[in-house]
């Protein structure tokens, strides 16, 4: 069973009158009267994070995808409660140090305050965060309109390559491996374009489960589709020079999850704005598609015009 239809089978009835739920289908609670928006990830070894053999850096990319929900509703994050069920192998005085410290640091760079958890023995390694900001509205997930535009922030693929490094499935050089091993391990969150976004974005999801399946999610209850070009999905310099050397297709790498980017929709008229905000910014913004009316099929086109079908679209849990 996929794990929406787990939700809607089993949860979504108990959430009926309960409107700051948002009907179960979104990244946050939003009580708009108390200006409180509230997100929380659970993370487990061998899914979220492959081992626990960098705890220092395993932990800020928690933190980093936990805040990602925030930041892309247009909420500043502002506290984050943890728990951590492990046992003396994985919470060792060594590792506990370590994720101390990296937590400061990611505290002092995202003006985050530690508030509470919980920590409970067990053999299987995971986390939960709780993401918690104030603001008195969000951008929705479902409310793209029909013939916007899509946009993503940043890039899109490096934090794949990573993953196939620490797996051994990929083999490059060592500058290459520690751009591609960062990325997968430090997100880059685009916590500066937070406030903006309300001002142009009509819908907006952050790039977790991969960018096919997010966009699935991002009109899920909508009566609509979308057109994607591939040649104007963003990837960097460094991930453009190894799909080059090793001939392999752009397709295959751009839609696998982890990358924590913004995809959201604006109006066409909005473009100037959008624009204007990525150059003061110094935020890299593409437009990389459009949104289509439903009686016409979701398409990704390549530079030659013709339709792909992605072998990747995304990461799904599966019960």
């Amino acid at each position: 069973m996929h794990e929406f239809d787990l939700i809607k089978k089993y949860f979504s009835k108990l959430s009926k009158f309960n409107k700051h739920s948002l009907d179960l289908n979104d990244d946050v609670f939003f009580d708009k009267k108390k200006s409180l928006v509230i997100s929380i990830d659970t993370y487990n070894e061998g899914t979220h994070f492959l081992n626990f053999k960098k705890p220092e850096l395993v932990i800020k990319k928690i933190i980093r995808s936990s805040i990602s929900d925030l930041i892309c509703k247009g909420v500043l994050p502002k506290f984050y409660f943890i728990s951590g069920s492990g046992n003396k192998k994985s919470f060792t005085k060594r590792n506990l140090s370590k994720i101390s410290n990296s937590l400061e640091q990611e505290q002092n760079k995202y003006g985050i305050l530690l508030c509470g958890g919980d920590t409970t023995f067990s053999n299987k390694l995971s986390f939960s965060i709780t993401s918690v900001g104030y603001s008195k509205d969000i951008v929705y997930r479902n409310k793209a309109k029909l013939h916007d535009d899509i946009y993503v922030t940043g890039n899109l693929g490096d934090s794949f390559i990573g993953l196939k490094i620490l797996q051994n499935k990929i083999k490059t050089t060592k500058k290459f491996k520690t751009y591609f091993l960062n990325k997968y391990f430090e997100p880059e969150i685009q916590i500066k374009l937070t406030k903006k976004l309300i001002k142009f974005a009509n819908s907006s999801i952050d790039i977790s489960d991969g960018l096919i399946d997010d966009l699935e999610k991002l009109i899920n209850k909508q009566k609509l589709s979308y057109k994607i070009w591939e040649e104007q999905i963003p990837i960097s310099k460094n991930l453009h020079i190894y799909l080059q050397k090793n001939d392999f297709k752009k397709s295959n790498f751009i839609s696998n999850g982890d990358d924590y980017q913004i995809l959201f929709t604006a109006s066409t008229s909005k473009s100037r704005i959008i624009e204007n905000i990525s150059k003061k910014l110094g935020i890299k913004i593409s437009k990389i598609g459009k949104i289509r009316p439903n009686n016409k099929k979701s398409v990704f086109i390549d530079k030659k015009g013709e339709h792909l079908l992605i072998k990747n679209p995304g990461f799904k849990h599966q019960f």
